[in-house]
């Protein structure tokens, strides 16, 4: 008898230590998010280029015309150059920030690899800044070159973008002739350093400029081409959000009038006759908390990469990509592993645990979940996005399926993203936190407070309110639905459409 109160003692002494290093950090990990920049704001500027290209397209077609001006807008030129002044002004708060972070982290004596880091955020931020100047003067150009060549003018010393800078200032002087003195190296310099609306605004003057007409109408056909390919990028980027959330709307609606109607017999309703049945105590939900999931993503496999001498500093983006999966799959082997372990000695479970029944109604509660979704999230994150100013950090993985243009490494992020992550976080999150819950508190508290943990446990402040709403409607969908590959589909949705409007952005 001694011994097993020693055992326990013993184990909930161990429990404690990890935990106090979990919550430690993962209290870093949210604290380093806040002067990080959300990817938020490069997806604004990724719709500003296709939104700019667009506006180019010359059509004849009646039918089609209102459609495109309505999904332009009145003026994208100056829409354009506001997000582009926000993005600027943004960025050059979180290289402030990221310089007094230097400066403490120099005074502190700080280790060389987090300088190191911090050091490659900085530079990268300054870049973003430099590119994104020479891409506002270009805007600013159709409106006022004096002003357009202020800018410009500003970065004559940045290394980066000064020689790019040289170029726009001569050919959008008042007098741009004589011809530059190498236009191949002038033309090579602005298709280096700049992209899509830019570069062949750019190219557009330095053609005229040069009176090279043959290469000016090639431009054109191809600004054409480019111009209807970006009408149907925007459909889809807009679309996904637009017609899911008008659907979200409407079955929201329908909801709420039953609610009314029938009140405790409507789907909305969430009375204490939906708890589970909870054999085991909070000390089970703790452990598989904190051990299954918080301490080996934290620290088990950072330090088990280490020890093999992984350092994705240097890797190609299919190698992260790489990387990313067989991360997510040994934190889903060792998280499921401790999960079966702690509640092994409760078999068999009672009715309503972890179900995954196929022939049920999963798919209308995972696609009305998705689309009930969809608005909440929007409303929400506009809401959030007030307070962070673009900082507050994002999900790692939404910036390198950002960049992936690779097929390979795309169809990894989105097996990752779309299969890996629901079906884990949903075991976890809705299978066992959700119902553990129940045991101690109401059954909508277990759904809000397994929500909240949800977007915690994802490690950036900005997404903590989205992210707990759709945990809230995860759980919601779960709750009723009693069947996992409800919430699984719903999770699987968001983040296809997700890593979709990405991809699409990114080409």
């Amino acid at each position: 008898m001694t011994n097993d109160k020693q055992r326990i003692t013993l184990k909930r002494l161990l429990l404690v230590i990890l935990t106090v290093l979990a919550v430690f950090n993962v209290g870093l990990s949210l604290f380093g998010s806040l002067n990080q920049p959300q990817v938020q704001s490069r997806l604004e500027l990724y719709q500003t280029h296709l939104l700019l290209k667009a506006a180019e397209l010359k059509t004849e077609n009646t039918e089609l015309k209102p459609l495109i001006d309505a999904a332009i807008g009145e003026n994208p030129y100056e829409t354009g150059q506001k997000q582009y002044e926000e993005a600027i002004a943004e960025a050059r708060s979180t290289l402030e920030k990221l310089r007094d972070r230097r400066q403490q982290l120099v005074l502190a004596d700080a280790d060389s690899q987090t300088r190191q880091q911090l050091e490659e955020a900085i530079a990268e931020n300054q870049t973003f800044i430099g590119e994104s100047e020479l891409e506002l003067g270009i805007l600013q150009a159709r409106e006022s070159t004096e002003t357009a060549q202020r800018t410009w003018q500003e970065l004559r010393d940045r290394p980066k973008v000064s020689a790019t800078a040289a170029i726009l200032q001569q050919i959008w002087s008042d007098s741009p002739s004589p011809p530059l003195e190498n236009v191949l190296t002038a033309e090579t310099q602005i298709e280096q350093t700049l992209e899509g609306w830019f570069r062949d605004r750019a190219l557009h003057r330095l053609y005229e400029v040069e009176n090279r007409a043959p290469d000016l109408a090639q431009l054109e056909i191809q600004e054409q081409l480019a111009a209807r390919e970006a009408v149907q990028k925007l459909a889809i980027v807009g679309g996904i959000p637009a017609v899911g959330g008008l659907f979200g709307v409407i079955i929201a609606i329908i909801l709420l009038v039953q609610l009314a109607l029938r009140w405790e017999r409507s789907l909305l309703a969430i009375s204490e006759t939906l708890k589970w049945e909870v054999p085991w105590d909070g000390e089970v939900i703790w452990q598989v908390l904190i051990v299954g999931f918080f301490f080996v993503g934290q620290f088990v496999l950072p330090i088990l990469f280490g020890l093999i001498g992984l350092d994705p500093t240097g890797y190609n983006l299919r190698q992260k990509a790489i990387l990313v999966l067989a991360s997510y799959i040994l934190l889903a082997i060792a998280g499921l592993s401790i999960l079966y372990i702690s509640i092994k000695p409760y078999f068999p479970l009672p009715e309503d645990w972890f179900r995954f029944k196929l022939l049920d109604k999963w798919v209308i509660w995972g696609i009305g979940g998705y689309f009930t979704a969809i608005p909440l999230v929007i409303v929400v994150s506009l809401v959030n996005q007030q307070f962070w100013d673009g900082q507050g950090g994002s999900n790692p993985i939404l910036s390198l399926a950002l960049q992936a243009q690779d097929f390979v490494a795309l169809a990894i992020f989105f097996f990752t993203a779309s299969v890996a992550a629901p079906v884990f976080e949903e075991i976890i999150f809705r299978g066992f936190l959700l119902p553990s819950l129940t045991r101690y508190l109401p059954v909508w508290g277990a759904i809000v407070v397994s929500a909240f943990v949800f977007a915690v446990a994802h490690l950036s402040l900005s997404e903590v309110l989205p992210l707990a709403t759709l945990g809230i409607v995860l759980g919601f969908a779960y709750t009723r639905s009693r069947n996992l590959l409800s919430s699984i589909l719903i999770h699987s949705l968001w983040n296809s459409g997700t890593l979709l409007t990405l991809f699409v952005l990114g080409s």
